[in-house]
């Protein structure tokens, strides 16, 4: 029996691919790859930083858009293209996530869709 609901949100980039925004299965939430495009105009955000809190707010939007939150987010990937840019996605990510904080993987990468340099995505697993 295949379950399976897309999540689908204006408030966050539409797919420039063959996937979905996200797929629920019974209570997991597989959250595709996000990068720093701007929903508003589909156009990359200049900066590292920039690119970095717009994939948080991008992955927020599609979680809320399943009714959760980062509170139900259990696995997050990143991918960076530098990973000297590794301490500024934990000085970012403080700002989004409480404790206690998801499993992560922060992988480099030689090059990510659009130019961007930044791009994750994650696992959800919703709590009633």
């Amino acid at each position: 029996m295949n379950n399976k609901n897309i999540i689908q949100t204006p408030d966050a980039p539409t797919a420039i691919g063959t996937y979905s925004q996200a797929v629920r299965v019974g209570d997991t939430v597989y959250l595709s790859g996000q990068i720093g495009l701007d929903p508003s105009t589909m156009q990359m955000v200049e900066g590292v930083e920039a690119q970095i809190h717009r994939v948080f707010q991008n992955l927020r939007a599609v979680s809320s858009a399943a009714d959760c939150s980062f509170d139900d987010l259990v696995k997050l990937n990143v991918y960076l293209t530098d990973l000297a840019h590794f301490a500024k996605i934990n000085e970012i990510m403080a700002s989004y996530f409480r404790q206690p904080y998801p499993a992560r993987a922060a992988v480099g990468v030689a090059s990510l869709p659009r130019g961007a340099l930044v791009e994750m995505d994650g696992v959800l697993v919703v709590q009633y």
